[in-house]
């Protein structure tokens, strides 16, 4: 019983829009009509700039990193853990509190990462920092630090549902990305 509320936990956290209730507290336009549409932190930054965009990217990733951090301090078994972590990934793209239209899921797939292992957030930020200091393009950091995301937990955990679930968010996040992957292809991405 106590896994199944972890996982709507999970989900509910997820489900917490950071970027809409920035620009609300901000008096910003929705993020969902404005610029790219997409209820995210680069978004924001384009709507309000850094300060509303640090904020939004702090409030995505720890609506990853709190429901996998009491999922461990309980000590759950490593399939429940997956499940959480999907759960809350899954709440930031599908939001029940906001017509399930929600952001591409970068900052809280780091979330739920990091939650799993610190290592695995640390190798996931040096990928996406190394690749944006080399391009200067957030969506093909994002793009392949999600693509080693797998391999990482693998190397770093060892072989569990975890990776399995990590090559979901993976794939995921790929899809969503895939109007960045025309313009990257196009030489078109900001």
């Amino acid at each position: 019983m106590v896994e199944w509320l972890l996982v709507l936990v999970a989900y509910l956290l997820g489900s917490i829009s950071s970027a809409i209730i920035v620009c609300r507290v901000m008096g910003l336009p929705d993020p969902r009509g404005q610029g790219s549409g997409n209820p995210g932190a680069t978004n924001v930054m384009r709507l309000g700039g850094k300060k509303a965009a640090g904020i939004t990217l702090l409030g995505d990733m720890l609506k990853g990193l709190l429901p996998v951090l009491l999922a461990q301090a309980l000590d759950v078994e490593s399939l429940v853990l997956s499940v959480v972590v999907f759960a809350a990934f899954i709440g930031h793209l599908y939001p029940i509190f906001f017509g399930f239209k929600g952001g591409k899921g970068v900052a809280t797939s780091f979330g739920v990462f990091l939650g799993a292992h610190w290592g695995l957030g640390v190798a996931l930020a040096v990928t996406w920092y190394g690749i944006y200091k080399l391009f200067k393009i957030s969506s093909l950091s994002a793009l392949v630090a999600s693509i080693f995301a797998p391999i990482y937990v693998y190397f770093i955990m060892g072989m569990q549902p975890l990776v399995y679930v990590a090559v979901l968010i993976s794939l995921i996040l790929i899809w969503r990305h895939k109007s960045n992957i025309q313009r990257l292809l196009a030489g078109e991405e900001k």
